[in-house]
């Protein structure tokens, strides 16, 4: 059944070569000082830096820089970035780079006003801003994980072993979003790879919870076929423009917000990656991969139907003479295959946890309702002990 749900999203979008052109455009609504946000400096050697700052001097904006974002982006850093745009009375945050440069951009547009410390009242106690949000604009160079469309911003405390996503409302939404998918090809192969699976498993959150059958299920059947479909071209040849468009766009769509309507939703096994994240400092995306078959094969019985229906529909399982659960087993993997295929890591043990961490990272997991089981901590332990294989 369909539920009831209001739906907006105030992110305007600019896709396709040669879209850094509407730049200066939107540029010219917002005040004169700018924070130009970047990671580690990737931007200043395929020429994107320079085509910014151009544009940036074009529209006579005094520009301050904050540099060396991580891939998880830390509270540290956060109070930094805070910091550097207080002193510089920003109007307009400028993200130049992947989803962990958009998270950590957003993150710092509703800190700068705000009294508190950013961290606990954001992260700690997932309280909403109550003071003046700078606008955030972004540059998008690596596709993966929708944040150029959504309010979605993840931050790691390093000493606290954590790292938490807090999802803010439509008015910390990116005002603009330049999308070019040739600022995406220079991007290493293994980052490729782990967006490409961040995006599928954005898909798998919102579809694999209750209130089946709906639109947005058939929506995410199609996402995840075209996406399948464009890694394999993509991973064969990493140059080919229309695969990488198609990912970067699947990408957007795949949490834009569009498709969690009338769904419960997941996000365990985000919950999962984003602990060990925290204990390794681990690409997202290959943390992902690393414990999604345990997780889904564990509450496989408890969504027997929608499994069966993802190996027929997503997979082309044929059914005949199958029960549900051969079916649903074959999907899963069905599934696996592909993410060997593609070059994901299978295990958490890869990705530097040891057997010392499954408990800590067990206690850093965040337990959230919506999937087809409520999961307890030993649930959660015996998940991450399989991921280690």
């Amino acid at each position: 059944m369909l539920g009831n749900f209001s739906y907006h999203n105030p992110t305007k979008l600019y896709f396709g070569e040669n879209s850094i052109q509407n730049l200066k455009d939107e540029l010219l609504r917002y005040g004169k000082n700018v924070l130009f946000v970047y990671g580690g400096g990737s931007i200043k050697k395929n020429g994107i830096y320079d085509d910014i700052i151009t544009i940036l001097d074009q529209c006579g904006k005094n520009v301050t820089e904050v540099s060396g974002v991580m891939p998880n982006p830390t509270a540290e850093k956060l109070r930094e970035g805070v910091k550097t745009a207080k002193e510089h009375k920003t109007d307009l945050i400028l993200a130049v780079g992947g989803g962990s440069v958009c998270d950590y951009s957003k993150a710092v547009s509703v800190s700068v006003h705000c009294d508190d410390d950013p961290w606990e009242k954001y992260f700690a106690r997932f309280e909403e801003p109550d003071c003046e949000i700078v606008p955030v604009g972004c540059v998008l160079t690596m596709a993966g994980t929708g944040s150029e469309m959504n309010g979605g911003s993840v931050i790691t405390n390093h000493e606290q072993h954590l790292k938490i996503g807090h999802v803010f409302g439509d008015e910390v939404m990116p005002k603009f979003s330049i999308l070019d998918p040739k600022y995406t090809m220079t991007l290493p192969k293994y980052q490729m790879c782990a967006g490409i699976y961040d995006i599928f498993n954005h898909i798998c959150e919102q579809y694999f919870s209750g209130e089946d059958d709906n639109t947005s299920d058939y929506i995410s059947e199609g996402l995840m076929r075209g996406l399948i479909h464009a890694s394999r071209i993509a991973v064969n040849d990493p140059q080919d423009y229309e695969a990488r468009s198609n990912i970067m766009w699947t990408a957007t769509w795949a949490l834009n917000t569009l498709i969690s309507k009338g769904k419960s939703t997941d996000w365990m096994v985000h919950m999962l990656g984003q602990a060990v994240g925290a204990y390794t400092d681990a690409t997202h995306g290959m943390t992902l991969a690393a414990v999604s078959l345990p997780y889904y094969r564990y509450i496989m019985p408890y969504g027997l139907k929608k499994f069966a229906r993802f190996a027929k529909e997503v997979w082309c399982i044929p059914a005949d003479g199958k029960t549900d659960e051969q079916l649903a087993a074959q999907g899963l993997d069905a599934m696996g295959s592909w993410m060997k295929e593609i070059g994901l890591v299978m295990n958490i043990s890869e990705l530097g946890a040891t057997e010392d961490m499954i408990e800590g990272i067990a206690d850093a997991t965040l337990i959230l309702e919506g999937g087809y089981k409520l999961l307890d901590r030993s649930e959660i332990v015996k998940i991450l002990t399989e991921s280690m294989k």
